[in-house]
């Protein structure tokens, strides 16, 4: 399926900025199962700098320096995309999880890559009460396909979606008590529950194509940035999982970059050097899929 994604993204400040220093994780990324046809990003005002490379992982970064003085910075992204389903290996998925431990002297040719996703991070903790709820679908043997996807079953069935019960900066024991979170809170709560178990799981963002419901329009500017999370497996290629909505990504999502949590790759970030006492913001998606 080809895409056309437009993410834009508005600051509006109630003085001048003076100096705008950012960096935009808004390039999807071109993957075995995702070709991009066309990127281009947009910055207003007109940066008085600007250049494009990748990180660590290989997300494209896109960094921007705005100098003239401004009330509004505006940063918006189009680009089309092929979207493909990731194909796995039964074979794969029928090993036990504790193969796919890659600190384990795996095979693989990235484990010493994949190890990186094992360990804690700023945003997910690998706490007590995530090893011990993550026990209950890894059970010794347990095919790793099999063992995970159940653990994303049991977060989709036993966390509420609500908007506004936690923010970007929320912790795993926070999820835990609220029994609640969105996309992000999720995504960190599978990778908690797979590292404290020795598994390489890393955090991914993108979109998802939605639908409207039968007999509505799609309101443009509608859908939203979204995340999810993928393990490592044995032969070294990540099983994708959405424990927002209890299922493998397929050629709906669209993958724009990875890290170990949300700090690492957040759709617009920066420094900005003003008077400025308030500020908004405001984000506006749209994932329009496109005749053959």
């Amino acid at each position: 399926m080809r895409y056309r994604v437009r993410h834009r993204t508005a600051y509006t400040y109630d003085d001048d900025v003076s100096n705008s220093y950012g960096v935009a994780y808004v390039v999807p990324r071109a993957l075995p199962f995702q070709d991009v046809a066309s990127v281009e990003v947009g910055i207003s005002p007109p940066p008085t700098d600007t250049s494009r490379r990748a990180d660590h992982y290989g997300n494209v970064r896109t960094f921007f320096q705005v100098t003239d003085p401004h009330r509004e910075l505006v940063v918006e992204a189009t680009s089309e995309v092929d979207a493909r389903s990731p194909a796995y290996e039964p074979a794969v998925l029928a090993q036990p999880w504790e193969s796919a431990r890659p600190q384990d002297g795996s095979r693989a040719p990235d484990a010493w890559e994949a190890v990186d996703f094992a360990l804690p991070s700023k945003l997910v903790d690998q706490t007590a009460e995530a090893h011990a709820y993550a026990a209950g679908s890894l059970t010794p043997g347990r095919a790793v396909g099999e063992a995970v996807t159940d653990l994303m079953h049991r977060i989709f069935a036993d966390f509420a979606y609500r908007k506004g019960a936690t923010t970007v900066t929320t912790r795993i024991d926070d999820v835990f008590e609220q029994r609640a979170g969105v996309c992000q809170d999720f995504a960190h709560l599978t990778l908690s529950c797979l590292r404290s178990h020795g598994l390489a799981a890393r955090y991914v963002s993108g979109y998802l194509a939605t639908t409207p419901p039968p007999g509505r329009e799609r309101v443009l500017g509608a859908d939203a940035s979204h995340a999810w999370a993928a393990v490592w497996l044995p032969d070294g290629s990540w099983l994708a999982l959405d424990p927002t909505n209890d299922q493998w990504a397929d050629d709906r999502y669209v993958t724009v970059a990875w890290g170990r949590d949300y700090k690492d790759v957040p759709p617009v970030k920066g420094i900005i050097f003003t008077d400025a006492s308030s500020s908004t913001l405001d984000v506006q998606v749209d994932v329009v899929p496109m005749p053959d």
